[in-house]
């Protein structure tokens, strides 16, 4: 005789494509919106009368506001509506790429950025943990991997597009192109992307476990030196790529008009090291990490000694797009096999923090570096930065061995 089962099965509810993909286009503009003076950089500072050294520190600007408020504001909107704050942050951002569009003086621009910095800080503190929300635990990561990839488009065609478009029809277009770009993404968002519901108790519970850890927790310091090593490794590459595209039509020889180009194809590169990292280093990030930060130190030094011969140039240019693109998602992974559990949400906060520290570090560094000791310098600084980093990630290997 044969049981027959009256449960009903059990129905696995539906991805939610349309609201992700929301959230990656948000991703999108509001990275595109962080990055897109470094392709600008020339024709703002001509425009301004300001040195491009200047420029360089927009970057720095708007890194530094995101370290300083997000953490503040965070805590003063936690019980504010998640749907409702992303739709401000755009037309916040919205507001200030529009102002940055109608700058009188580059003091104006600051302050504009600054605006954006603020936004663009409360965005990151909310985007990935709203992903996890709109499914189911097992769904996590698929969800926050489809939202994160608008940041990598954004460095493959946002900031490329945005480089053409200022060149052709001058940086004032590029940036109200971008706020008004930011408009439409607020109503994306105000129509696609579903409210979610937040449980106030088990965001008490979390914050209680996010405290636990400072005093018995034995993996914050491999945590932290983590960390250290993103910061490291962000300010030797913000320091040079702040101002590459300098570099590109100077020592390299490139025509104003395919700077965009270039930097779209070294997008192209940078998305090929993603995937890299996701299929063939990241169940091994140690040695993943060893050895794409000893190919971008050996590609940039290449491209440092042969910038004036174009297809060698142009190969160390591509090489050097490719490894750098894996390094984040690695570094990301490491962390994540580092910390304990319990501390993987005060981990991935610290990282964030650290990653804009040295974006905002590294243009600070390499605007000062240009003053001081010309643009060639800038490599070399950057070469330098990435051993010390692979230094680091050995001791964090000794670390993890540790009882």
């Amino acid at each position: 005789m044969t049981a027959t089962s009256t449960t009903p099965a059990r129905v696995a509810p539906k991805f939610p494509w349309t609201g992700l993909i929301a959230l990656a286009a948000a991703t999108f503009l509001s990275v595109t919106s962080e990055m897109i003076p470094t392709g600008l950089l020339p024709d703002m500072s001509a425009s301004l009368g300001v040195s491009e050294a200047q420029i360089g520190l927009l970057v720095t600007v708007f890194a530094f506001t995101v370290v300083v408020t997000s953490t503040p504001l965070t805590a003063l909107t936690r019980r504010w509506p998640r749907h409702g704050l992303l739709i401000g942050i755009l037309l916040v951002l919205a507001v200030s790429n529009g102002l940055t569009a109608i700058a009188p003086s580059y003091e104006f621009v600051v302050g504009s950025r600054i605006l954006g910095g603020v936004a663009h800080g409360m965005f990151w503190s909310i985007v990935g943990a709203y992903a996890g929300h709109l499914v189911p635990k097992e769904q996590i990561g698929r969800a926050v991997s489809i939202t994160l990839g608008g940041g990598t488009l954004a460095f493959v065609l946002g900031v490329p597009l945005g480089t053409f478009a200022g060149h052709v029809f001058g940086w004032r277009l590029s940036f109200g192109l971008l706020a008004g770009l930011m408009v439409v993404g607020a109503l994306v968002i105000w129509r696609f992307l579903p409210a979610v519901q937040r449980d106030a108790d088990g965001a008490s519970s979390r914050r209680r476990d996010r405290s636990a850890p400072k005093v018995r927790d034995r993996s914050i310091p491999a945590v932290v030196m983590v960390c250290v090593i993103a910061a490291v490794t962000m300010v030797g590459h913000y320091a040079f790529y702040t101002f590459v595209v300098p570099f590109l039509t100077g020592p390299m020889g490139v025509a104003a008009g395919n700077v965009g180009a270039l930097l779209f194809v070294y997008g192209i590169a940078g998305a090929g090291g993603l995937l890299l990292a996701g299929s063939v280093l990241g169940p091994r990030p140690q040695l993943g990490l060893i050895v794409t930060l000893l190919v971008t130190g050996l590609s940039v030094a290449v491209l440092a000694l042969v910038a004036a011969q174009p297809v060698a140039a142009l190969v160390a240019f591509l090489l050097w797009g490719l490894a750098f693109g894996a390094l984040p998602p690695l570094l990301q992974t490491r962390l994540l096999h580092m910390s304990s559990p319990a501390f993987r949400d005060t981990a991935s906060a610290l990282y964030t923090t650290s990653f804009n520290i040295g974006i905002g570090g590294g243009a600070l560094v390499g605007s000062l570096i240009f003053d001081a000791g010309g643009l060639m310098v800038l490599p070399w600084c950057y070469v330098a930065l990435l051993l010390v980093s692979v230094v680091l990630v050995a001791v964090v290997g000794r670390l993890e061995r540790r009882p």
